[in-house]
């Protein structure tokens, strides 16, 4: 490197700063979002430290920086995920059948708030806001209505859903169950990430601790129930949305990952058994570079906790699987077809990090839910970049780039630096730092001042956003716009009368009692959670059971 060294300081002398005195350059100094300064040019003394068979290798094995699979999308394409949900269970099947028409390969479910947050349709709380950000749901009749003619042992199926989520899960393997499909062949994923509610998302109903007993209630349960079933998807997707940084998004996820992994352990699961079934969820931003180091990073990372850390065995459990989305908080409601750039951007590092799914945001989505139009160009946009960009053709392509190999190196650094904290936090344990930083707010604070800062340097100027602070224009909106029925709401409402009016009540009542007794007695509340599905016991009357024991959580104000 010595030669190499030297040439360097040579370019920078004769080369570079003779230029610069005479043309300058646009900016004093280049950042990623995550405020990583970055050098005009990296060569290979930038990673000289790092070994090429420690570090990088091949993709397929440890430590897996260059993807899980050997060959990546040679074999197979990444899954078409295109997160979508309205209206009645009938309006989200209608448009669920749509995409499959046009070549998604993966269902993903967004739920209305009143679902997300477990009450009914006919709860006060719920008026006003029945199918308006994602579909209504309240029992198994709206399951059966929405999984109508669409067999599940020929898709998979993702839930975005929190504190409700074994509620969901079991919905869909008594859906399983009547069509006479195996719950051991369902394929699909629950969100089940309550941690990062705490942090980010804020559908909070229980409090962390109940909220995390059961969430392993589900590990339990899964592992021996659904064994190709995720059973939680440890998201940054939600904290990037807040306003984090990369590095942030980064270092919370894999932290809730492992205090995740704490807490199985110390039900005694077997870690082994648990691995193969726990997946990721990602935002993918602007910074075209930053987040495919971030995605190589995580990848690793993931890798030498298991392994190193956590002493899983098999090199399965090693792996870090994760699906992506698109940054819907880089959408712009101003000149908003030039979304369709920005997600490309981001869909294209998603696909060179590695990811196993992809969900395109719609050009749309700062105005309402999008239009079938909308949603047509996101899915074309995946379409496009598999078919005829040549991007899926070699695995990791931007492996040994200078400037990428640095950065994927420098985002772990940072990573690592913010989970030592988290670790110091809780003495020694990631599960009783990750609570604690709950407790006093630690994450709500980083975040917090990361999305500031971020948009200081919007209203500032320092930071340029197409259409919004610059390149602007008079404009009249002239993009369709999806408007949920007004009528949802009372059909919905309507249709749980009807439910409840003709299911064995008796039953349901059995069946919650059960529930009450798990809950109090510290046992596991899936089995009596999938017998008040049957029954058609409401996610309501269920959620409420568990706030009856568990009490709500209320969160602190934090300054």
């Amino acid at each position: 490197m010595t030669n190499i060294n030297e040439k360097r300081k040579e370019w920078e002398e004769k080369c570079l700063k003779p230029w610069l005195q005479k043309a300058g350059q646009r900016e004093e100094k280049f950042e990623t979002l995550s405020g990583i300064e970055v050098k005009t040019v990296y060569d290979p003394v930038d990673i000289e430290h790092i070994d090429y068979i420690r570090d990088i290798g091949y993709p397929g094995e440890f430590p897996y920086t260059r993807g899980v699979y050997p060959n990546m999308y040679r074999g197979r394409l990444w899954t078409m995920r295109q997160f979508s949900g309205f209206g009645t269970a009938e309006d989200t099947n209608r448009r669920w059948k749509m995409l499959l028409e046009e070549g998604e390969t993966g269902l993903s479910t967004a739920f209305d708030f009143p679902t997300l947050m477990g009450v009914d349709s006919d709860d006060p709380l719920a008026d006003g806001e029945v199918g308006k950000v994602g579909v209504a749901v309240d029992t198994l009749k709206d399951f059966e209505i929405l999984f109508d003619g669409i067999p599940l042992d020929q898709v998979s199926t993702s839930f975005t859903i929190n504190p409700p989520a074994g509620i969901i899960l079991a919905m869909y393997v008594a859906i399983a169950e009547k069509q006479g499909v195996p719950k051991e062949k369902i394929r699909g994923t629950i969100q089940n990430d309550m941690l990062k509610e705490f942090h980010a998302q804020n559908t909070l109903v229980l409090p962390p601790e109940p909220s995390l007993k059961i969430i392993v209630d589900i590990f339990e349960w899964g592992i021996e129930h659904v064994p190709k079933f995720n059973l939680i998807s440890i998201s940054g997707y939600h904290i990037r949305e807040a306003g984090s940084t990369a590095v942030q998004e980064l270092a919370f996820t894999i932290a809730d990952g492992m205090a995740y992994v704490e807490a199985a352990m110390e039900r005694g699961i077997d870690i082994d058994r648990l691995a193969p079934q726990l997946s990721f969820f990602f935002n993918s931003h602007n910074d075209f570079f930053e987040e495919i180091a971030k995605f190589r990073a995580a990848r690793r990372m993931w890798a030498k906790i298991m392994r190193d850390e956590y002493g899983a065995k098999n090199p399965r459990s090693w792996w870090l699987k994760f699906h992506t989305q698109t940054a819907g908080c880089s959408l712009t409601a101003q000149q908003p077809l030039n979304n369709v750039v920005r997600t490309t951007i981001q869909a294209m590092a998603a696909v060179l990090g590695g990811t196993q799914s992809l969900h395109t945001n719609s050009f749309d989505e700062a105005w309402a839910l999008p239009s079938e139009e909308a949603v047509r160009v996101a899915l074309r946009t995946q379409q496009i970049i598999a078919y005829e960009s040549g991007i899926p053709n070699v695995v990791d392509p931007l492996a040994g780039s200078y400037y990428v190999e640095w950065l994927t190196d420098k985002m772990e650094k940072l990573a690592w630096k913010y989970i030592e904290d988290i670790r110091k936090m809780g003495d020694g344990s990631m599960l009783r730092g990750v609570l604690r930083g709950i407790e006093n707010g630690f994450f709500v604070r980083e975040i917090s001042d990361a999305a500031a800062r971020y948009q200081r340097e919007i209203e500032e100027g320092k930071r340029i956003v197409v259409g919004v602070n610059k390149f602007t224009i008079e404009e009249e909106l002239k993009i369709p716009i999806l408007k949920v029925d007004p009528e949802v709401q009372r059909r919905q409402i309507e249709r749980l009368r009807k439910v409840k009016a003709e299911r064995d009540n008796e039953a349901v009542k059995v069946a919650l009692d059960w529930l009450r007794s798990a809950a109090e007695n510290d046992e596991n509340v899936m089995p009596p959670i999938m017998e008040a599905v049957k029954c058609y016991a409401s996610i309501g009357e269920i959620m409420g059971v568990l706030k009856e024991v568990y009490g709500t959580y209320k969160k602190p104000i934090i300054i």
